[in-house]
């Protein structure tokens, strides 16, 4: 069974199509599509999807409010491979926008249930008018192509009836019962872990989770019921920690730490913050310690008062800063500034080198990012040649051109693409890290230059108590 549903997507507040270019990216991101296998575009290419788009837009005067519409459709779990779904999508988005709307769609393997992306322009390139979506559509329209496709693909379908294709209740009861169904799971899961780690045998399991209300049926599947639920559910339909034989072994073999390491939905490690935790302090974070604590600044003060206390609440993370830096490196010594501090500024040349080494590499890769750059330019000349347009035939040879210079020179315009936003990622990288070590060795300057001046105070004072000393171990009328 496939259930679809209609998104709009507005104009951003900065810029108007900063939402359809944050969905785009979204739903093609190569860790949810099979690194990028299951994208594709019709009447646009993915990569300048948003591009060509806008151009449509601004070619009919149509730049403000709803910038696209965002159909997602979902499949039961198992039901479907992700190949097919993508096949699913593709007939689908053909027979549903005829060729009229820029498209992206695209299906995510990355969850237990598969399911689909679509993003199409809210302009139609053929005739410039706005695409309208009224009350009724989803059950007049839209559902029916999904569930005549669902026929061909031998799948299930949803029950539309003629009362409903005024209002499209059936999508709303069957997203409230699904949710309704994804909470009995989830309470059942919990119950099933909290049981194996109690029971030693299999009897005793059954023993916890019926004295809390539960029914079991067995057959060919070990079925359950919790209470308040109206019918049984089966036990391998949770996961596959949760068939029949996955409990036994559980009961015999699972521990927390066991539950921990594979991940059991519903086991809550609780972590302890570092500051709670007992740990031995050298005399100089002692110090710092003491002195976080005497200023009264080991907490923030209240945040509607934070505007009053600037300059406290700066003090208080700059000492917080302090002492951190302090126990991270385990400085106890005068000595150990030095060696962290060489270590610091080596670690900024070596950040200084790889991004000099970084730009460089960039630097050769523009010539192919201007070759993509003036390919995009000219996408829109392009198509309306290949739809039988003679008046870009100028531009279409210019494509051409660029084309195979590109595929010459070894690149594809997808991959130029998923480089230039490589590079734009591992400079952020750099950046953010670089930053990290400049704060650290700004923090150590400011340590090293109390601990200077403290030194200095200090200094006098203990020849004072020397003179003292050696006064009162004079005898009376001893010679000076």
């Amino acid at each position: 069974m496939a259930i679809t549903k209609i998104l709009h997507i507005g104009e951003g507040k900065r810029w108007t199509g900063k939402h359809l270019k944050t969905a785009i990216n979204y739903i093609a991101a190569p860790e949810k599509t099979g690194g990028g296998r299951y994208v594709s575009g019709v009447g646009c290419q993915p990569a300048f999807a948003y591009e060509q788009m806008r151009e449509t837009k601004e070619l009919f005067s149509k730049t403000d409010k709803r910038q696209a519409y965002h159909i997602i459709i979902s499949f039961e779990e198992g039901e479907i491979t992700a190949e097919k779904a993508f096949e699913f999508l593709g007939r689908f988005v053909k027979e549903y926008l005829q060729d009229e709307y820029e498209a992206v769609y695209a299906v995510h393997d990355n969850t237990e249930h598969v399911h689909g992306h679509i993003i199409f322009n809210s302009v139609s390139r053929i005739t410039g008018l706005k695409y309208r979506y009224k009350k009724g559509d989803w059950a007049r329209y839209m559902q029916p192509v999904t569930n005549r496709l669902c026929e061909e693909y031998g799948l299930s379908t949803i029950v539309i009836d003629e009362e409903d294709r005024e209002s499209g209740e059936p999508y709303k009861e069957w997203r409230d019962g699904r949710a309704q169904e994804n909470i009995w799971s989830d309470l059942i899961r919990r119950d099933f872990d909290s049981a194996i780690l109690q029971a030693t045998t299999s009897e005793r399991f059954y023993q916890i989770l019926i004295e809390k209300g539960y029914e079991f049926k067995t057959g060919k599947y070990l079925s359950v019921r919790p209470p308040g639920m109206s019918r049984f559910r089966r036990c391998r339909s949770l996961g596959e920690q949760y068939s029949e034989e996955a409990i036994q072994r559980r009961i015999r073999m699972e521990t927390m730490d066991s539950m921990y390491r594979q991940g059991a939905a519903h086991v809550v490690r609780i972590r302890v913050p570092y500051y709670l935790k007992r740990a031995k302090l050298s005399g100089l974070q002692r110090k710092y310690f003491r002195k976080l604590y005497r200023s009264g600044r080991l907490r923030k003060r209240p945040y509607s008062q934070v505007w009053t206390d600037r300059n406290l609440v700066r003090q208080f993370y700059k000492h917080q800063d302090q002492y951190l830096f302090l126990s991270d490196h385990g400085i106890q010594t005068r000595e150990d500034f030095t060696k962290v501090m060489d270590s610091l500024e080596e670690r900024k040349k070596e950040l200084n080198r790889e991004k000099s080494q970084l730009y460089r590499k960039k630097a050769k890769l523009k010539p192919l990012m201007d070759i993509v750059e003036r390919m995009g330019e000219l996408e829109p000349a392009e198509r309306s040649f290949r739809d039988g347009d003679e008046f870009f035939l100028d531009e279409h040879r210019e494509y051409e051109s660029l084309a195979e210079s590109l595929h010459a020179q070894g690149y594809s315009s997808s991959e130029v693409v998923s480089l230039q936003e490589w590079y734009l990622s591992e400079g952020m990288r750099l950046k953010d890290e670089y930053g990290k070590v400049a704060k650290e060795i700004k923090t150590a300057k400011e340590l090293l230059a109390e601990v200077d001046a403290e030194r200095e105070i200090e200094a006098p004072e203990k020849t004072r108590e020397q003179e003292q000393k050696q006064n009162q171990e004079r005898k009376p009328g001893r010679p000076r």
